[in-house]
């Protein structure tokens, strides 16, 4: 097994860096690995007015959120984390199949704070980018 085999890391994506998304290319060369849901702990939210998704673990009322798993090499991890927003950060999350991985947080308390809105209901990410572009909501 070579060492670069070795040393990947698989992440749970859910975001803007998504297939099809704005910042896929963040992804470098990863290898996408499969379409998937988190089990339903988390919430999702849009913050700074659809500038990127907020991700949170819950005690109660969570969502599944759905997602991409993508293994990376220690570089192409590295260079995501680089290019992640102010305050996110990298946490274990819950894959519906009970697999663990890693994907990118926010704090809870900062998006309570901000009031951003609650998009765990509207399908993921790439639904929500899509109907707030429809409407004429975001870019």
């Amino acid at each position: 097994m070579s060492q670069t085999a070795i040393a990947a890391k698989r992440v749970f994506i859910c975001g803007s860096a998504l297939r099809g998304q704005p910042d896929n290319s963040n992804l470098g060369d990863a290898k996408f690995i499969r379409e998937t849901k988190t089990r339903p702990i988390y919430r999702l939210h849009s913050a700074e007015n659809g500038w990127h998704p907020a991700i949170y673990e819950v005690a109660a009322s969570g969502v599944s959120i759905p997602g991409e798993v993508y293994e990376l090499t220690p570089e192409e991890f590295e260079q995501l984390a680089a290019g992640e927003p102010p305050y996110m950060y990298p946490s274990d999350v819950v894959l519906e199949d009970g697999e663990v991985l890693t994907a990118f947080l926010y704090p809870q308390e900062l998006v309570e704070k901000y009031q951003w809105e609650d998009i765990s209901d509207r399908g993921g990410w790439a639904a929500y980018k899509a109907s707030a572009v429809n409407a004429g909501q975001i870019n």
